[in-house]
């Protein structure tokens, strides 16, 4: 898999523990080896620009995902075709700013938003009822599956 990351911003970002956080998520959702998604960390100013353009909607947000060859989710003995999944767009400032509320690191509202972002490029999405069900349970699974992975490795290191 080839996944980038570039921070255009001054926030500290793990990048070792997202490119293990994006490498499990895309093997959960058995995504082609080939596959290849860039994750960007941007100031407010860029992302207000964004989701300006994009949703025509004031201010910065969190996340914004970019999907290009519409991949959707394969199977254990079926992964998705190899392709270009698309870019995920975080804005730390705004992470640290939800972090706070929610209690919780600003790594782990980073770590919450890559997933978010990486559900949507896959075609998941929570306008409706039954899709908000759907989409944050796996986000869930997700993330508490890595959590796990994550506290299997410390042990044994």
């Amino acid at each position: 898999m080839s996944i980038e990351i570039t921070n255009e911003t001054s926030a500290e970002v793990d990048e070792a523990r997202i490119l293990k956080l994006a490498s499990y998520v895309l093997d959960q959702l058995h995504i082609h080896q080939d596959a290849e998604l860039a994750i960007m960390f941007v100031e407010t100013g860029p992302m207000e620009e964004l989701h300006i353009q994009w949703m025509d909607e004031p201010g910065p947000t969190d996340v914004m995902s970019f999907p290009m060859d519409e991949l959707r989710p394969g199977a254990v003995d079926r992964p998705t075709d190899p392709g270009l999944l698309g870019d995920i767009v975080v804005c730390p400032e705004v992470a640290e700013q939800q972090a706070r509320t929610a209690g919780h690191s600003m790594m782990e509202e980073i770590l919450l938003l890559v997933t978010h972002g990486m559900l949507h490029l896959v075609g998941f999405d929570h306008a409706e009822p039954e899709e908000h069900r759907v989409m944050f349970g796996l986000q869930r699974d997700l993330l508490v599956g890595f959590a796990l992975r994550e506290r299997e490795e410390k042990q044994r290191a």
